[in-house]
This record gives structure tokens, C-alpha cells and sequence, in this order.
């Protein structure tokens, strides 16, 4: 049975109280909205819950060699707080996802059956694949309909994820709990790294949600006074896999966290109440070249980190956010979430622990992505919450022309509010931020940054083989309320040489091709 919010009610009671003074002190409106702004749970919870863990998806491999993942969106209900049932969305069940799990130089197709009221799409987020197949806005999926792309897998060995992506109502589907893991093996990963999926290989779906009283979704999540953030939904909740105030139980010495924050806006600073070290072994797009120690790793909405920590029988330790400190200051830092503190669930280990081999030297040999002398330069600026460059997303507005298999320097700029900076279709280094090297967390292959105010980041893009003029990528900030309001741009990929014949405007309606409420097979 779940647990009932008494520690965060408590807490925000409390606060209220001491709100309350400081006005009748006359310190004003401004005093109880950043007070009341805080969150935390840290030291409060029971962990009762036992974690749920996405199953795995079986594919059927069809006449073509195909293996075929069949994925219904539907509709659904669920238990989140005690005696309250809060109506959901999920894949192939009420809340979340299965996993899917594929290998690299796999040929896949998803059927991706849309069971929701709704229009929706299914974005593979952090794949390499063909733009009609990747699951933007253009390839909407009607209700009723089915949407089967497919491709060959061709990436190194990745956690990614797959969610909506419909322009405009992204932030509430994913909300809403369209969401699951996609991992992409490679057999060139160390033998010796944990992967036993369930048992000492983990994912962690992290996500903070807001309820109204009676136990429905607050897809609103209104702010303090009834304030709308400007950051987008920030929850007093957490579900991890979507089960709240949850633990683990664990039998092995040495076990792989696959990091996702599936979060619509919050930041999480990951790391363990005991401020234990652990080893960072992969980012966005791969593994490291070797493991990095470490006690904590922040992740921004959508980005992904792997993560292994070391066990001993019968000890419970718990997985922490700390306040991540989105670099704003005073008061900009409480208002997006960045000092809340949550615990996130509890690991036990078992009295008796499998012994695990020692973790791998080195993790992959994967080239580094770096840019030529004569690499082109691209220049993007995030405003407000709605725009790059000045401009907000125009479905048929292509913004950028890129020759396929470029490895171009964007560098990316954001003098206001914090934001997570998302790029479909490639994988990048950061080179530096602000002039200076990037911490360790951020040095891997990724497809997702985060950038706090007033900061600048470049970055060498890497892109890929498949050229379509007609049909656009998108890059966007992930923070989801920010993408909605039009913080979102395309780029085609084209025949190196054709970039001046490429158009620059698709004709009418969705634009693009590859839409949805039709088969591709």
C-alpha cells in the first residue's frame, strides 16, 4: 500500500505558518512565493513500496528478418496514493512502458497501436535513424491508428528512451505517463560490466509528479498563490518506474543504475544520502572510455547517465537528489526546483550478495567526436521560453540545412531561464561551457545538455547517414512546457553538396511526410 504525503503535507503546512508571519511583518508576496517554492521529502519516507521494474518487451522477427516490437498506447488507472485511483496513460499497460531492448546491427520495426482519445506520436529518443521513422511532430499517430517504423539499429551501446512528441501537447502526454526505456547492446561492451537486467542491471525511470487532493494528475501544477512557473511542472512527488516512496532489493555486490530523468522540467542531482562515490560509466549516447568515481551526477529533463555502485550484504543505503543548483542565484534557483532535496528509493542487499568481477578498465573505444579545422558554425540563442534565434517553431520552417555525415561546432546560448538542450538524430561532445571544460558527467557522448543561466555551451555535432529534404529533425529545449511554447526548431540532413537546392519550406498542414495514421513497412 502507498504511503501518505504526511512529511511533504507537514513540511508545506509549516511553511505556510511561517509565510504567514512574514507577511503580517509586511515582507510581502514575493517572501511567500519563495518560501513556499521549497520542496523535499529527504528523511521522510517509509520506503514501502516494493519498485517496480519495466518488463522486457519480446519482439517476433518476421519473413524480412525484422524483429517486431508491438507497442499499444492505451489508457488506465492507478494507485499512486492510497486509496485514490489517478487516471493514466501508458505502453502495453495502465503507467509507463516495457523496455525494449535491441542489439546493434538489428533490424527493427515498432507497431506502435494508439489506443488514446487522442493524437500522439512516439519519438526513440537518442536513436540514429531515418527522420521519417524518428517520431517528431510530423509523424503523428491518429487514435485508432497504427504507425510501424523501422530501421536498421546503428549506434554504439546507449540507454536511451522513447515518449510523445506531439507539438504542442508533448508536456502533457508525457505527463500523463507515455514513457519507457530503450537500450541498444553492442558486442563490443565488456563482458564483466553488470547486465543482467532486473538483477544487478537496473533502470530507474525518475519523474516528479503534482496531485490535486482527489488523486488526479495536476497537469497544471500550479505554483505558489496559484502561480504558473515559468520552469514548467515542477511535482512535489516522486515516482521512480512509477511506484512512489519505493525500494529495491538487491543480491549482487556491484550493481548498473541506468539513470533516466523522465521529468517534464525538474533537474535531479543524483547520489547516494551517505555520500558514498560511485562509478559514472556511460552518458546520453554511450559508455565512457573508462569508469569516472564520483558521488553525484545531475541530470537534467531527458538526459540519462549509467551509474555502478558497490554493495554489502545487509546494508541500506538511499538513492538522493540532491539540490542541484541550476546556477540562477537568489531567487531564481528556489522558483525552478533547484533547491528541493528528495529521496528517491531505498536499495537493501540481501544478506547473501552474488560476488561481482572488478569493473572493466576501459568501457569502449568509441571514436571521440571531434569537428575539422573547417567545420562549419552554427549559432543558436534560447529566449525566454518560447523561442530560438527569435523565432518560435513554424512546423514548416526548416531552420537549418546539414550535410549528411558533418561533424559541425553549434554552440548554443542562453542568457535567461535554465534549459536542457535536445537534438534529435545526433550525438555530440560538449567542448566547453562558458570557455571551460565540462565537468566529467558531461564529457561522454550525448544527445541532451543542460544549460544554466546565462551560460554557453558548444558543442561538436555529429550526424548522421540519412538524407531526406522533405522531412526535418527537430532540436528543442527539453524542459517539456518550454518545447510546447514553440522552444523548438528543424533541420533537415541532405546530399553533401545539395544543402542550396534543399527547401526551406514544407508545403502545408504537417509538412514533412512520414505522418502517422498510416503503416510503413
Amino acid at each position: 500500500m502507498a504511503r501518505s504525503r504526511g512529511p511533504v503535507r507537514r513540511f508545506l503546512k509549516w511553511t505556510a505558518a511561517v509565510v504567514a508571519v512574514l507577511l503580517a511583518a509586511g515582507l510581502g508576496v514575493s517572501t511567500w512565493v519563495y518560501f513556499a517554492a521549497y520542496q523535499t521529502n529527504a528523511g521522510d519516507l517509509a520506503f514501502e513500496n516494493r519498485v517496480r521494474i519495466p518488463p522486457l518487451l519480446e519482439p517476433e522477427v518476421d519473413g524480412d528478418g525484422r524483429k517486431r516490437f508491438d507497442l499499444t498506447l492505451q489508457q488506465g488507472r492507478s494507485e499512486f496514493l492510497p486509496g485514490r485511483q489517478t487516471d493514466t496513460w501508458g505502453v502495453n499497460g495502465a503507467y509507463l512502458g516495457p523496455t525494449i531492448r535491441v542489439s546493434r546491427g538489428d533490424k527493427v520495426a515498432m507497431d506502435v497501436r494508439n489506443e488514446l482519445p487522442d493524437t500522439t506520436t512516439v519519438h526513440w529518443h537518442g536513436m540514429r535513424l531515418p527522420a521519417k521513422m524518428d517520431g517528431g511532430p510530423h509523424q503523428t499517430i491518429g487514435a485508432g491508428k497504427t504507425w510501424s517504423p523501422y530501421w536498421t539499429v546503428d549506434q554504439p551501446a546507449a540507454s536511451l528512451w522513447y515518449h510523445p512528441h506531439l507539438h504542442g501537447e508533448t508536456a502533457k502526454h508525457v505527463y500523463r505517463g507515455v514513457t519507457g526505456m530503450l537500450i541498444v547492446d553492442d558486442d563490443t561492451v565488456p563482458k564483466d560490466l553488470p547486465s543482467e537486467y532486473g538483477v544487478d542491471d537496473i533502470p530507474l525511470v525518475v519523474q516528479d509528479k503534482k496531485f490535486t487532493e482527489d488523486g488526479r494528475l495536476d497537469l497544471d501544477a500550479p505554483g505558489p498563490l496559484g502561480l504558473q512557473s515559468t520552469y514548467g511542472l515542477l511535482g512535489d512527488q516522486i515516482l521512480v518506474n512509477g511506484t512512489r516512496d519505493p525500494y529495491l532489493e538487491v543480491g549482487a555486490e556491484r550493481v548498473r543504475f541506468r539513470l533516466l530523468n523522465g521529468s517534464n522540467a525538474r533537474s535531479f542531482n543524483f547520489g547516494f544520502a551517505d555520500d558514498r562515490s560511485f562509478s559514472l560509466i556511460g552518458t546520453d549516447s554511450g559508455l565512457l572510455p573508462k569508469p569516472v568515481r564520483m558521488n553525484r551526477v545531475r541530470l537534467s529533463a531527458g538526459e540519462r547517465a549509467e551509474i555502478v555502485a558497490d554493495l554489502t550484504p545487509g546494508e541500506e543505503v538511499v538513492l538522493r537528489s540532491f539540490a542541484p543548483k541550476e546556477g540562477g542565484g537568489f531567487p531564481q534557483d528556489r522558483l525552478a526546483g533547484a533547491d528541493d532535496e528528495f529521496d528517491l528509493v531505498e536499495i537493501r542487499a540481501k544478506d547473501r550478495l552474488t560476488e561481482a568481477k572488478p569493473l572493466p578498465e576501459r568501457l569502449a573505444d568509441t571514436p571521440e567526436i571531434t569537428p575539422g579545422k573547417d567545420a562549419v558554425e552554427r549559432d543558436f540563442e534560447l529566449s525566454g521560453t518560447s523561442k530560438i534565434n527569435g523565432d518560435t517553431m513554424d512546423m514548416r520552417r526548416i531552420d537549418e540545412v546539414v550535410p549528411a555525415g558533418a561533424t559541425e561546432i553549434w554552440t548554443v546560448r542562453n542568457p535567461g531561464n535554465p534549459h536542457s538542450f535536445h537534438i534529435h538524430e545526433v550525438a555530440f561532445r560538449v567542448l566547453d561551457i562558458n570557455g571551460e571544460p565540462p565537468p566529467p558527467a558531461m564529457r561522454g557522448r550525448k544527445d541532451t545538455v543542460y544549460l544554466p543561466p546565462s551560460a554557453t555551451a558548444r558543442l561538436a555535432v555529429q550526424f548522421g547517414p540519412h538524407t531526406d529534404p522533405d522531412t526535418p529533425y527537430m532540436f528543442h529545449c527539453h524542459m517539456l512546457e518550454h518545447e510546447d511554447q514553440g522552444m523548438m526548431g528543424q533541420f533537415t540532413i541532405v546530399e553533401p553538396g545539395t544543402e542550396d537546392q534543399a527547401p526551406r519550406r514544407l508545403p502545408g498542414g504537417n509538412g514533412g511526410g512520414g505522418g502517422g495514421d498510416h503503416d510503413h513497412h
